[in-house]
């Protein structure tokens, strides 16, 4: 009788336990406080951190910053015996270039320019020159400016504009090219450059000699893409008087010789950056993870002007910040989460997810053991083109990607805690004009398969990447309501009994 009761209580007593440490979770979700998110993001978004410019003294003044706090809470140190992860980083320069016709050296920016990417290292010399008129190739109405050309290794000249410049399929809102579709039928005809003749001439804006920060340098191009002058236009087609833009669509399509000769002379810089990681051991299931990341970097200065980046994304920042010490206040109460929890702020996010590539690609763990990544990035403000729930609300991304059951488990805790806050959906619609699944840290994960939800609050208005985005705009009470939400999805996860499923291909296109 007394074993069989034994077997009666012991499931009732296990459920018991369960109901008490998730009934704990709302006790420590109360140490996110807006007066102690306030507090935190008045110093990372502050005149010391300069903006806080990957790679800058105000970057690693944050991240050393971050990781006090982190040795404070009692988080041990993410990588290795370190907390912080360092990258190196590169910004390509070019301190020379060359264009030269027959002879005669024509000036930058007068008369021709090329981007860093789009020219190779060195100087390249090509005497065969054939000019294809406007270099369309449009199947809907059967124009090939191509045919009957050969141009397969030569250099091609055509002219800017001809016909509306529509995206390709897939680019749209990416940073699209007018001149793609002619880069495009160029390459695909064989083609070695493609010297495009424009109007814009003298440049009005100098072209950049420096490039965008990368992770990794890119080799040198195959192939070339240049804007160059009438006036050289008219050089490579054998003229000897410049022939005006308006009238070179009546010279005839065709082989030309001239000895071109063109490059440059490229530099890369080396920088470093680093991302801050913490971590809180888990219990039984320490050998698997949950993270909660939100990228610290920002904008830096121009001039004397800084880009405090309070939103974007000290909010978030502080937001992972102040979780980390609501879980490690649990620990030292006795209640550690199963699972190992892995707090990291990124830098590098603003010029591209640098910080979040370069660890998906060297990461601290096995992925694979990943449960999920709760990835914030903005929740201090409102989307100012809402109608309805101008401030009870949160964007969440991901819902319905890679795990089916991360929309039960986040909009359940909504529901229990903080009292509907309204989860806005619409963001994971895979024609989302604004592409917002891809311009964040989570993505880096989720292409590892790892199962992420992206918390934002849609402030795309007149402060976004402005000096404007200051601390005394943020909304404390609700940016506390919406870090809480996350931090209850993490409570969750962290200790439920398996990793959440991934059972749901990626609806997303190709970024």
């Amino acid at each position: 009788m007394m074993k069989k009761l034994l077997l009666i209580c012991l499931p009732f007593a296990a459920t018991v336990a369960l109901a008490q440490k998730t009934d704990e979770a709302a006790k420590y979700a109360a140490l996110i406080t807006k007066e102690a998110l306030k507090e935190k993001l008045t110093i990372l978004a502050g005149e010391e951190m300069e903006g806080r410019e990957t790679a800058s003294p105000g970057q690693k003044r944050a991240a050393a910053w971050i990781e006090e706090h982190f040795k404070k809470i009692g988080l041990k140190p993410g990588n290795s015996d370190s907390y912080q992860q360092l990258y190196p980083v590169y910004i390509d320069a070019m301190s020379d270039q060359l264009l030269r016709v027959n002879g005669k050296t024509f000036a930058w920016d007068k008369d021709y320019s090329f981007g860093l990417s789009n020219i190779r290292n060195g100087t390249k010399t090509i005497n065969n020159i054939v000019f294809a008129g406007y270099g369309i190739v449009d199947s809907a109405s059967k124009r090939n400016d191509f045919a009957g050309l050969d141009v397969k290794g030569k250099v091609v000249i055509v002219l800017e504009g001809g016909t509306t410049a529509v995206a390709p399929a897939g680019r749209a809102g990416r940073g699209f090219n007018p001149n793609q579709r002619k880069i495009d039928a160029a390459k695909n005809n064989g083609a070695a450059g493609l010297l495009v003749v424009s109007a814009d001439f003298p440049r009005r804006t100098p072209t950049q000699l420096k490039g965008r920060m990368v992770l990794h340098l890119p080799a040198d191009p195959s192939f070339f893409v240049a804007s160059i002058s009438d006036e050289v236009a008219s050089a490579l087609l054998g003229r000897t008087t410049k022939i005006l833009f308006a009238d070179l669509k009546n010279i005839n399509k065709g082989n030309y010789f001239a000895e071109l000769q063109i490059g440059a002379n490229k530099v890369p810089e080396t920088r470093e950056s680093s991302n801050v990681i913490g971590i809180l051991p888990g219990t039984d299931k320490k050998d698997e993870y949950i993270f909660l990341t939100g990228h610290y970097d920002h904008l830096g200065k121009n001039g004397n002007v800084i880009y405090y980046g309070a939103d974007d994304d000290g909010s978030g920042s502080v937001g992972v910040m102040q979780m980390a010490e609501a879980f490690a206040a649990a620990a030292r109460k006795g209640n550690q989460p199963r699972r190992t929890m892995i707090f990291m702020t990124v830098s590098g996010e603003e010029k591209g997810l640098l910080g979040s590539e370069y660890y998906s690609e060297h990461p601290t763990i096995d992925l694979a053991k990943a449960s999920v990544d709760l990835n914030t990035d903005m929740i201090g403000r409102g989307d100012t083109s809402r109608k309805a729930d101008t401030l009870n609300y949160i964007y969440v991304i991901g819902h319905d990607k890679l795990s089916s059951e991360l929309v039960g488990i986040n909009e359940g805790v909504n529901k229990k805690y903080i009292h509907n806050l309204a989860l806005d959906y619409k963001f994971d619609d895979p024609n989302d004009q604004n592409q917002i699944y891809y311009r964040s840290d989570h993505y880096n994960f989720a292409k590892k398969g790892v199962p992420i939800l992206f918390f934002y609050d849609g402030m795309l208005g007149a402060d976004y990447h402005r000096p404007t985005d200051t601390v005394d705009k943020i909304q404390f009470e609700v940016m506390a309501r919406r870090a809480q939400l996350v931090f209850h999805t993490a409570w969750v996860i962290a200790n439920r009994d398996d990793m959440l499923k991934r059972d749901i291909p990626l609806n997303m296109p190709s970024r």
